[in-house]
């Protein structure tokens, strides 16, 4: 895997994109697959970015020179972060949004991947009508859907019992 810092040009939005490979990246940006996910623009190049370099074997780590409270030294550069802030009411949102997940999810059983033969079996009445939640790939809920039972995703992940500390 590859990261590449990447812009928008339509807004100026810095994110970052996970690739395989540079030619995947390639192969992307020149299919317009690329997008910004905070405008939707597709207009999308790599950002300048610096290399990674470690240091020679032998070298001793350099310590950095404290820098008084309050002063800067000359040419300093000051922190850049490519962190969106978030709405103070769409923070609510999402903590109510959880809030409510949580509750619906405490009156659930969790049936991990059996969850498509689960819900057809209380479905076509060989088992109990109760909520089950659980994990299903694409073709399941597909076929779900064809047999008329309905399969809707939840809207936060969720971390099986199993894998709870």
């Amino acid at each position: 895997m590859i990261v590449f810092d990447l812009v928008c040009a339509d807004g100026e939005h810095r994110f970052e994109g996970w690739f395989g490979s540079s030619e995947d990246y390639a192969d992307q940006q020149a299919r317009g697959l690329l997008d910004c996910p905070i405008c939707g623009s597709t207009n999308i190049a790599k950002a300048v970015m610096a290399p990674s370099l470690g240091r020679k074997g032998n070298q001793e780590p350099v310590a950095a020179n404290p820098v008084e409270q309050g002063t800067e030294a000359p040419g300093a550069s000051k922190p850049v972060s490519n962190e969106v802030a978030v709405p103070a009411e769409y923070k609510e949102m999402l903590g109510k949004l959880v809030k409510a997940q949580a509750e619906m999810l405490a009156k659930s059983e969790w049936v991990g991947d059996k969850f498509a033969d689960r819900a057809r079996d209380i479905h076509y009445g060989d088992a109990e009508e109760k909520p089950i939640h659980g994990t299903a790939s694409q073709e399941e809920v597909s076929d779900l859907a064809e047999e008329g039972i309905a399969a809707l995703p939840l809207p936060l992940p969720v971390i099986p019992p199993e894998s709870k500390n």
